[in-house]
């Protein structure tokens, strides 16, 4: 009995902190939006908004359903797992941060040119040494640890879309600057360091 309630006391600790953590990396998103991204032409149509908010909201409300389920069983390897896990997503979320406002200081006094990205003295923007998308990479690994953090197959099935979608962008971020730089540096990869 006793086994029973700790258990049932450790999902919904487990289900909390998925929930704290995804509203977290939404509300992130919203706030850079705001007030760090810097676009040079409209890059959402109308379109893509309806097909986006399906996307996501659908998305969330099967890991809802899954993570807050009554027969949900939480991570095999217990706080150790989720604690890793809450690390990675932090360090994450902090790295996609500081890209987001490396790629925006690009654009000051709205400028509307396009610049080679390069690392800064931030360590998290020390992606740039390696890919051309670090932001994309850094979003994989929040949703990598999401997985990990969860243990649930919905979860890992929205981190692999997100990988695949993520991977498309940045092949054609990758290649546009192959064909706008001729100095860009040739050992970059698109969003993996060394494979893809």
């Amino acid at each position: 009995m006793v086994f029973l309630n700790t258990l049932k006391c450790f999902c919904l600790a487990v289900s909390s902190l998925a929930c704290i953590c995804h509203s977290f990396h939404y509300m992130k998103r919203l706030i850079e939006t705001v007030f760090v991204h810097r676009f040079s032409r409209g890059t959402m149509p109308l379109r893509n908004i309806v097909k986006n908010c399906l996307y996501y909201w659908g998305f969330a409300a099967w890991l809802a359903y899954y993570i807050n389920h009554p027969l949900y069983t939480p991570p095999s390897y217990g706080k150790k797992q989720i604690n890793f896990a809450v690390i990675m997503f932090l360090l994450c979320e902090a790295g996609n941060f500081s890209i987001h406002v490396a790629l925006s200081d690009l654009r000051r006094n709205g400028s509307k040119t396009c610049k080679i990205p390069y690392p800064t003295k931030n360590p998290f923007t020390w992606l740039f040494f390696f890919v051309s998308c670090p932001n994309y990479t850094y979003e994989v690994g929040t949703w990598i640890s999401f997985t990990i953090m969860t243990q649930c197959v919905p979860v890992g099935l929205f981190t692999l879309l997100c990988f695949i979608q993520m991977t498309v962008w940045a092949k054609d971020k990758h290649c546009t600057y192959l064909r706008e730089f001729k100095d860009y540096p040739s050992h970059r990869m698109p969003i993996i360091p060394f494979l893809l």
